[in-house]
């Protein structure tokens, strides 16, 4: 109310102070985490949208989320606060990459240490936070996977790799899957396979698609096909813990092999989990065969961790673990920083070293606040117990959404590990046609105006993307599940 009352000028800052329950990963413990939210009276909203418009690129419009967008103003572990004191539960994490939690207090305290210090240097000069982030993250990584190079985006990351593979193999054409999305320079795009995401030129060439092992909307799979806490609803004929789909998969992959790329291949790409693809989960053992015919064709095995990585999937660090194999290369970045502009490549001593064939120069990527920005996310997450968090809170939602899909017929599968979930909308169970686009906005709107943040994604936009910060609690889950058991019962009442 003083908020709203106030007729103060535009210099003058308020702060309310709340204290927001939280609960400890392991235990049933809660603390309280202290919260100050400043509200600035200063640019309007309608202002915002007239310089939206004017002065930023159209495509910054075009992706904007929501009829009504939602105006940001300040966020704080999993919750963020809109410009008029909204306060809103982010279970969409900017795309997966504030890992830890808004403005975590460990990391803030890590880059304003550095900031004191020193800004930025290059890689042309040695300075400790670059080789200590380095020899920090090789540890995560299992051999031989223990080169890094440091990159500020996941685009640059797979950008990169592409180039890595291409001189270290001497081959040229690479495969990915279809749905897949590796990034958005004209190299990636190449790699990318979501039609909203392409342009009418040429982009990267000898990037082949090939279909996307997915048991809910692709010909084969069923019950019993995935490593996740909820199978799909197809009815399989797989025995428990075999999955035949995985064979039918590799065959259409041969298939590919056979007709689509010549007999030597640089690179295979794939996510351990698709996530614009719509947290789209492969069948088992299917990467584990697949790496092997790649590696027949003297290609290499490149795993993109952009948002499966750091303890996302729960049950492992990285995504590929959970798959049973070790890529030749793995790129990473999203929750590498917490929300800090940061990538990377982690590969072998013998590909890295294709690389010098020539120089490459990075300006910003290693920066001392970067690294220790980075190096504290690695800390805070052992620390913190995230990737626990991430097992437990995670297959809690995901066997109560299973509930919510039994319980309503356009919710046709609830798939992921950890929190890195998809939520398949479907016109009926049947036919799994996706919910058309005007029905997934109207519920999307609905979410998000009873104070709940989530993505969207899948090749047809029919998949609800839930990809928290990890720091997010069972009471969390209830709140959302409430809000969208709500919305969808409304919805079909409409309907």
């Amino acid at each position: 109310n003083l908020l709203k009352s106030s007729t103060a000028s535009s210099s003058l800052h308020f702060w309310v102070q709340a204290w927001i329950p939280r609960r400890d990963a392991i235990s049933s413990r809660h603390t309280l985490l202290p919260c100050v939210f400043v509200s600035v009276q200063g640019m309007s909203k309608e202002r915002m949208m007239e310089i939206r418009r004017q002065n930023c690129n159209p495509m910054t419009m075009k992706i904007t989320y929501y009829k009504k967008p939602v105006f940001i103003h300040q966020g704080h572990m999993q919750w963020l606060w809109d410009v008029d004191g909204k306060r809103y539960l982010d279970l969409f994490a900017g795309v997966a990459t504030v890992s830890l939690g808004h403005s975590h207090p460990k990391v803030t305290e890590a880059a304003q240490k550095q900031l004191k210090r020193l800004w930025h240097t290059t890689n042309i000069y040695v300075h400790p936070t670059l080789h200590e982030y380095c020899e920090k993250l090789a540890s995560y990584s299992p051999d031989p996977l223990k080169v890094v190079y440091l990159t500020n985006s996941g685009s640059e990351a797979n950008d990169l790799a592409m180039l890595m593979a291409r001189l270290y193999t001497g081959n040229f054409d690479i495969i990915t899957f279809r749905g897949s999305y590796h990034g958005g320079t004209q190299q990636t795009m190449g790699l990318t396979s979501n039609s909203p995401y392409k342009y009418p030129i040429a982009t990267s060439s000898g990037c082949t698609h090939t279909m996307c092992p997915d048991v809910f909307r692709g010909p084969w799979g069923g019950s019993h096909c995935r490593d996740s806490p909820v199978q799909t609803i197809r009815e399989c004929s797989c025995a428990q813990g075999h999955c035949m789909a995985s064979g039918q998969y590799i065959g259409h992959l041969k298939e590919t092999f056979a007709t689509s790329v010549p007999s030597q291949i640089a690179a295979f790409f794939a996510e351990p989990i698709q996530g614009m693809g719509g947290a789209v989960q492969y069948p088992k053992n299917y990467l584990k065969e697949a790496y092997k015919l790649v590696r027949e064709r003297g290609g290499i095995c490149i795993a993109d961790e952009v948002q499966t990585g750091f303890g996302r999937t729960g049950s492992h660090f990285w995504g590929f673990q959970g798959h049973d194999v070790i890529p030749d290369m793995v790129t990473m970045a999203k929750g590498i920083g917490n929300g800090f502009p940061m990538g990377a490549v982690v590969t072998t001593p013998d590909i890295a070293a294709s690389f010098a064939k020539a120089s490459h120069f990075n300006t910003f990527g290693g920066s001392p606040v970067a690294c220790a920005v980075a190096s504290s996310v690695l800390d805070t997450i052992k620390e913190d117990g995230t990737q626990q968090n991430n097992l437990h809170v995670g297959t809690y939602l995901m066997t109560e959404l299973a509930k919510l899909r039994h319980k309503y017929e356009i919710i046709g599968d609830v798939r992921g590990k950890g929190l890195q979930i998809g939520v398949e909308m479907v016109k009926d169970k049947a036919s799994r046609e996706p919910l058309p686009p005007e029905a997934m906005s109207e519920i999307f709107e609905d979410i998000k105006d009873m104070g709940v943040l989530i993505g969207k994604g899948g090749v047809y936009g029919q998949t609800f993307r839930i990809q928290p910060p990890m720091c997010i609690t069972k009471d969390d889950v209830d709140f959302f599940l409430s809000v969208l058991n709500k919305v969808v019962h409304s919805y079909m009442d409409r309907k």
